[in-house]
């Protein structure tokens, strides 16, 4: 975790990409620490010590799923969202619950991978950068003839020449010659009657198979200087990167640091308590999906994963169900439950001007990239608030996702014209928000459409 945050800290970085939620923030920091808590007891209790896994109740847009990615962010964790009514219990077609730990796994390798890149960055240009400067100037092989130049003034000589191009190459200026690089042959293409999705459910990965079996055969291709030093540089990188010890660490990653959120956990919750719907039992998924919380082994092309102390959290909207009706077994393994504050109109204008990532500096440094100044006046931030608790009351509530419908309404003909009329600043009024929206407010049909 990074620098070992406190849970006040946690909470106050969360505040800076989330409004409100208060209760949920305390809930989900003091489940980080913990985690580093178990890393820092004696060995003979860190096993039995369990993460206290949560379900987050609240409807759509009010921040479940951007605290869980914060969160994951905040721990430098592997972290992977899925949705419970994507999969299907075992013998239906369909998705295997075991794919989100293979998921979590393939992206904590590729995460660890990219550290390990970045670590040997360095090293790799260098050896990108010799590789470039032994195609532009290659050693001459031969007898010398008498009364040429020695062995050592042919060497000084290259050496200096061989100084001045790789300078030239850092400076950028050889970037347009075109130089011939050996570079691996696809042999083995990827194809379709496999079934490639399916050999991922289980584990196996083909291409890799085949590859081990028969030699790599080289080829060559044209490319500018520029072009072959990205190639070269990641190529580079990839045989300085000790693939054993990445593997190593990215399962270690997933086993004690893991965050898997599993979004619309309600919609598997079976109201009736008949177990049977049209296509696939809402229980069956639900213990499909129990052994995976409770703690088990999951085969991975990268080796067998002990799902132990990944932190499940789960969230739902629970309108027509409640946390009660999920089978009492996976109910026990969500011992933490927190229910989301809705929305209001003051949230929603915090929403719009106070995090990192608010949505009116969003479109404020996308049009500023066409050289336009955008402002908004506070009664124009209010309205679009107004209108977007308006709209949610009087349709479908989708908390603060409204207001990026809204704004994309708003600002639709301004992102238009702007281009070709060389406008130069634009400013938002209250005025001219209530004109742009009336209409839309107030034909509902139309309104259910659009906003």
């Amino acid at each position: 975790m990074k620098g070992h945050l406190t849970p006040r800290q946690i909470v106050a970085e969360l505040d800076k990409y989330i409004i409100g939620q208060d209760k949920a923030k305390k809930m989900v920091a003091i489940a980080l620490r913990n985690r580093w808590r178990r890393q820092a007891v004696r060995d003979e209790i860190r096993q039995e010590i369990m993460p206290n896994n949560i379900i987050l109740i609240g409807p759509t847009g009010v921040g479940k799923t951007e605290i869980a990615r914060r969160l994951a962010n905040l721990a430098g964790a592997p972290f992977v969202k899925v949705e419970a009514s994507k999969f299907t219990e075992v013998g239906y077609v369909g998705r295997d619950v075991e794919s989100m730990v293979r998921d979590l796994v393939e992206l904590s390798v590729q995460m660890v991978k990219k550290e390990n890149a970045e670590a040997v960055e360095k090293k790799a240009q260098e050896h990108t950068e010799d590789r470039i400067l032994d195609i532009l100037l290659p050693r001459q092989r031969g007898k010398r003839q008498a009364g040429a130049e020695s062995d050592e003034e042919i060497e000084e000589k290259y050496n200096r020449t061989r100084e001045k191009l790789r300078q030239q190459l850092r400076d950028g200026n050889l970037d347009s010659r075109i130089i011939e690089v050996e570079v691996p042959a696809n042999r083995f293409p990827i194809i379709e009657v496999f079934s490639p999705q399916g050999m991922e459910e289980l584990g196996v990965n083909f291409q890799e198979m085949f590859s081990g079996i028969m030699p790599k055969k080289q080829k060559h291709r044209k490319l500018t200087v520029g072009e072959a030093k990205r190639y070269l540089v990641q190529e580079e990188a990839a045989k300085l990167i000790d693939m054993d010890e990445v593997i190593s660490e990215a399962l270690d990653r997933v086993e004690n640091s893991g965050i898997v959120f599993v979004d619309e956990i309600d919609k598997v919750a079976d109201r009736d308590g008949g177990g049977a719907g049209p296509d696939v039992s809402r229980e069956g998924v639900q213990r499909d999906i129990l052994p995976i919380v409770e703690g088990c082994n999951v085969s991975t092309k990268y080796g067998m994963v002990s799902t132990d102390h990944i932190l499940f959290l789960a969230a739902g909207a629970f309108h027509s169900v409640k946390p009660a009706d999920l089978i009492p077994e996976l109910q026990g393994r969500f011992p933490i439950r927190v229910e989301m504050d809705s929305l209001s109109e003051d949230d929603l204008v915090r929403i719009l001007t106070e995090p990192k990532n608010a949505l009116i500096k969003q479109y404020t440094a996308l049009m500023e990239t066409e050289g336009v100044s955008v402002t908004f006046d506070k009664g124009a931030v209010r309205e679009v608030a107004r209108t977007a608790t308006q709209v949610n009351e009087s349709s479908e509530n989708i908390g603060a996702r409204r207001l990026q419908t809204i704004m994309t309404t708003l600002l639709e003909e301004v992102m238009f014209e702007v281009p070709e009329k060389k406008i130069r600043q634009v400013k938002i009024t209250k005025t001219k928000v209530q004109k742009v929206l009336k209409e839309i407010i107030e034909d509902e049909d139309l309104s259910k459409y659009i906003l």
